[in-house]
């Protein structure tokens, strides 16, 4: 008897900041979307793939929903939405013990949308667990959902029930990536993306979405037995250029550092990474700088 296989596409939503890239990195168990503490950190949608002996799960990714104040933060929102069409699943993640006005502006959106959608309260850590099915209960009124679980994508709590719950719901299908994929994006994206995790994490509050990351060079160094990486951070104005950077670089410095780990986790070879700083004035609010930059 040949044995079933499943197949489908899921995409991950909710307001930013709350846990989406993280609860992403855990189930397919590599890091492959950037996770830091400032809020609307994801700009693509990443599309990272999970295979089991079961199943196949396509997961998108999509940028925390919000309003936009940029033609970045347009394209931002529209991505989100694009995720959300031709669908198997949509996991709505929502914090445990918080219910804002962004939440109630998903749920509305959510409404006409006809994939089935399981309820994810994610942060499980952070609250008294006595309040966790308080909340999940009045959730659950809000709406009409196929499912709802309550999990800490940073510890993995429940992570194995929520991967039982999207498999059970997705039908039968092929495999459509080779079973050692975990993303679908080139290495060049992920360089870039860690670069600018690393800088989001050591720069001022008003500094990380004006940051763009381009790698303008991957090349072998067969010699020294390494990779030689060069990439330019674009800021939009000069001040900001003197934040990233740091006082005697030591800001910058720090960052390519952290980037340089990461970078040689995921290629698996000894690095050398040239970072450079130019600025590129209002580059949010330009659609031909939008492009260049990888902002289709």
């Amino acid at each position: 008897m040949v044995k079933s296989f499943k197949s489908g596409f899921v995409a991950v939503v909710g307001r930013p900041n709350v846990g989406k890239s993280t609860l992403l990195n855990a189930l397919v168990g590599q890091k492959v979307a950037i996770v830091s503490n400032k809020p609307q950190t994801t700009r693509n949608t990443v599309q990272a793939v999970l295979t089991t002996d079961k199943a196949q799960i396509v997961f998108l990714d999509t940028p925390g929903l919000h309003k936009p104040l940029h033609k970045l933060g347009e394209f931002m929102v529209k991505n989100a939405f694009r995720a959300l069409e031709d669908v198997d699943l949509i996991l709505w993640l929502v914090e445990m013990g918080s219910w804002t006005r962004a939440d109630q502006h998903i749920l509305a959106e959510l409404g006409p949308v006809e994939a089935p959608i399981i309820l994810v309260v994610n942060k499980s850590d952070q609250v008294p667990v006595q309040e966790h099915s308080p909340f999940l209960d009045s959730l659950v009124e809000k709406g009409q959902f196929a499912d709802s679980i309550i999990i800490s994508a940073l510890e993995g709590t429940n992570l194995n029930r929520l991967l039982e719950m999207i498999t059970s719901r997705l039908k039968e299908g092929p495999q459509y990536y080779p079973e050692d994929w975990v993303t679908n994006y080139p290495e060049r994206f992920i360089i870039a993306e860690f670069i600018r995790e690393e800088l989001l994490d050591r720069t001022e509050e008003e500094i990380p979405h004006s940051i763009a990351v381009d790698v303008d060079e991957i090349k072998e160094d067969p010699q020294r037995k390494l990779i030689r990486i060069r990439a330019t951070i674009y800021v939009e104005r000069e001040s900001q250029k003197g934040i990233v950077i740091g006082r005697g670089g030591q800001k910058l410095k720090a960052a390519g550092i952290g980037a340089r780990a990461q970078i040689e986790g995921l290629l698996g070879v000894q690095v050398h990474l040239d970072l450079w700083v130019k600025v590129k004035r209002d580059w949010r609010n330009k659609p031909g700088a939008l492009a260049e930059l990888g902002y289709k």
